[in-house]
């Protein structure tokens, strides 16, 4: 349940708006339309409509600098509830590029802004988990991502009592790729001491997960301060969600490698066949050594050019995205819509 709190009540046009677009939105309503000019509180508006239909919200902005104020505007506003933050991560972005007048290759380089990625993951795990969810996204929530159903169902749940052997534990983590360094503790990484276990999860910032064993047994769960490694509460259960949203179980991984395989023996055809030997040569070794690391890890760098294939789509079928991760009576929301729609309608054009 959603509740919201404020000192202000709505006024004006306002509770008309908010009863009239509820009302819209519970009889199934598809599309509806709030105009105000700026500064007239479309945003608490949205908040009211928001308390009233209980249901998972996306609120689309045009932009990051949008996104983060609007997001500021729902923690306020809803501090008891989740209100997580999804937009792109990258700091720098370089495509992959050939020259081929100098036989150059251009390898795809890239920057990743980890507190964005943390709160990427952090509002991934809230919307398959909570009902009381508002995510503030810009547009880039239409880009690909891994498949929810391997995202949830590569969780591991720990509970006190529970019988698991360590090594399981440890193995497991690796599978959903957390890393093991016992010196540098941070997010997406665990260590071990003794019979002692501790997590640190790719949504969390400020806190993480120490799991005591006595023999084949969980002892003890509780959540700690990662930096003063002070107990902040003890937990009868928790469940660790994956480090990255591309994770794969192993049959699924299997049958990838064997379609990717297949593609790069057609792809390798056609160079040949146009005497491009050289094009041929490198699609086929940077492809061998990313399946021979996904075979050894369960991921290789770029993994999400071979996202067809691991969500066993066909060609130009769309992949995963945000919105899959929602349920399907989720409410979205576009802020500022005359510039984010014929934004959304550009990317999906450029892509055909």
């Amino acid at each position: 349940m959603f509740k919201l709190i404020s000192d202000m009540i709505p006024r004006g046009d306002q509770p008309k708006a908010i009863e009239t677009m509820s009302r819209y939105l519970l009889s199934g309503s598809p599309h509806n339309v709030l105009i105000g000019v700026t500064g007239s509180g479309k945003t608490f508006t949205m908040a009211h409509i928001i308390a009233r239909i209980n249901r998972p919200t996306l609120v689309i902005a045009p932009n990051k600098t949008l996104a983060a104020q609007l997001y500021y505007e729902f923690k306020t506003l809803f501090p008891e509830n989740a209100v997580e933050y999804f937009v792109s991560y990258y700091d720098y972005y370089q495509p992959e590029a050939y020259i081929p007048a100098s036989d150059t290759y251009i390898q795809k380089d890239s920057a990743i802004n980890e507190a964005i990625d943390k709160l990427r993951h952090s509002a991934t795990m809230s919307v398959l988990t909570r009902r009381d969810v508002i995510v503030v996204a810009s547009v880039s929530c239409i880009y690909g991502l891994g498949a929810p159903e391997d995202y949830l169902e590569m969780r591991i749940e720990l509970e006190v009592g529970q019988e698991m052997d360590r090594q399981h534990l440890l193995r497991s983590l690796v599978g959903i790729q957390y890393e093991r360094n016992d010196m540098d503790f941070h997010r997406g990484v665990f260590r071990v001491r003794g019979d002692r276990v501790e997590i640190f999860p790719a949504y969390e910032e400020d806190k993480a997960i120490r799991v005591d064993f006595f023999g084949d047994e969980i002892e003890r769960i509780a959540e700690i301060d990662p930096l003063r490694g002070v107990v902040l509460r003890s937990m009868s259960r928790v469940a660790v969600f994956p480090a990255s949203h591309y994770v794969t179980q192993k049959t699924t991984l299997k049958r990838a490698i064997d379609t990717i395989l297949e593609e790069l023996k057609e792809r390798v055809a056609f160079f040949r066949q146009e005497n491009k030997w050289i094009e041929a040569q490198r699609i086929e070794e940077r492809t061998h050594f990313d399946v021979e690391m996904m075979m050894e890890l369960g991921y290789c760098n770029g993994i999400e050019n071979y996202s067809r294939h691991l969500t066993g789509r066909a060609p130009g079928e769309p992949p995963p995205t945000l919105l899959d991760y929602f349920p399907k009576d989720m409410v979205v929301f576009f802020d500022e819509s005359h510039i984010g729609l014929p934004q959304m309608r550009g990317m999906y054009h450029g892509d055909r």
